[in-house]
């Protein structure tokens, strides 16, 4: 029997239009980390985010590292972050010597909690260490409850960065993701809504943080005909390259979040019929671009979520755990956390089902049909 075409997890989808974009660096011979494909596509992402400024970088993760330091945060200090997310999150904070404090997630939204959030400050600041910092993430997409969140920064004077890699083109009360905080972050790593292969975006509302963004990640060159560094640089800047391709898939984003949010409910109207599975659902303040479809097992069911992962590898099916808690990573042992037991609850019964914006109709069928079939067993 002929082995069946392999179905991703979230694979690159370009479009038409990224090709030309990149031959027209080749043909200007724009090969740096500089050019005019950079400064088009950050002017895309501040049109897209409120006019905020943006800073066009090699990775959400040196977004978080550039955001860090332009907040003041030094070695030692305590960085309040979300637990439920990806190592990227958690790992900038050890760049600078500081500590990651993790924040356990709520069943809502599955972000951030709120309550342990203000505990974690609380306690934080009983013992004379005032975290300097909130990494907030959004999770597959999905929004956190931000007003709550927000009062409370706002509440105890911390600023908050929004991880938003996973959710460019979601709203929250019809306002774009990464616009909310002191600084937003985007991945365009390429299992990400769009991609530019590999890289990031640092974004907000302050135009001289972002200005210090691009100094800092363009190995802090001071304005002198020679090379004179009077701070410690980075070598963070997004390549004219990658820039290019971004501009193409800018240019699609919209379609890309309707046809994730289309996958999302092929999913959920014909899984509907297995009580055992339950999907993350939106709220009323929520627009997410549902970035992967995730699925939870009732804690009751014959089947686990790592037998449907299995048996779907077993027929050239790409699916995926549910982030692994920050909290319960041998890296992070050491580390203070605040936990309710949710993050480690999803984390052993959840699974992120092939979710790409490139997948056919037919693909879409293979993976729900396969599902059903396990569950029919």
């Amino acid at each position: 029997m002929k082995e069946q075409k392999k179905i991703w997890l979230s694979s690159p989808h370009m479009s038409d239009n990224e090709l030309k974009y990149v031959n027209d660096v080749f043909k200007k011979n724009w090969i740096a980390p500089v050019g005019p494909h950079i400064t088009k596509f950050e002017e895309m992402l501040s049109n897209k985010h409120e006019n905020y400024s943006v800073a066009a970088l090699n990775s959400g993760t040196s977004a978080i590292h550039l955001a860090l330091i332009i907040l003041g945060v030094k070695s030692g200090d305590d960085v309040l972050c979300s637990s439920f997310t990806f190592a990227a999150t958690a790992n900038p904070i050890k760049y600078i010597g500081a500590n990651p404090v993790f924040i356990d997630s709520e069943y809502e939204t599955w972000n951030m909690c709120p309550l342990l959030l203000e505990k974690a400050i609380k306690e934080r600041n009983e013992t004379g260490k005032k975290p300097k910092a909130i990494i907030l993430v959004h999770l597959y997409g999905m929004p956190a409850k931000i007003d709550e969140i927000l009062n409370i920064s706002k509440k105890f004077d911390i600023p908050v960065i929004e991880d938003a890699a996973e959710a460019l083109g979601s709203t929250y009360k019809k306002k774009n993701i990464g616009t909310f905080g002191d600084f937003g972050v985007f991945s365009f790593n390429g299992n990400k809504i769009i991609t530019t292969s590999g890289g990031g975006a640092l974004i907000s509302k302050n135009k001289k943080f972002i200005s210090q963004a691009k100094y800092l990640s363009t190995q802090a060159r001071d304005n002198q005909p020679h090379y004179e560094h009077s701070k410690i640089g980075y070598n963070y800047r997004l390549s004219n390259v990658c820039a290019a391709i971004g501009i193409g898939q800018m240019e699609v984003l919209n379609s890309r979040v309707e046809k994730k949010r289309c996958i999302n409910k092929i999913y959920k109207e014909q899984l509907s019929c297995i009580d055992e599975i339950k999907f993350l659902e939106e709220n009323e303040n929520n627009f997410s671009n549902f970035w992967l479809t995730t699925i939870v097992i009732n804690e009751k069911s014959k089947i686990k979520n790592d037998d449907i992962r299995l048996y779907l590898e077993s027929l050239n099916i790409e699916s995926r755990p549910l982030w692994k808690p920050m909290h319960l990573q041998p890296v992070f042992s050491s580390s203070k956390s605040y936990t309710n037991n949710t993050s480690d609850d999803l984390f052993q019964r959840g699974l992120c089902l092939p979710s790409g914006t490139n997948m056919s109709d037919e693909e879409i069928n293979r993976v729900v049909l396969a599902i059903k079939k396990l569950y029919a067993k």
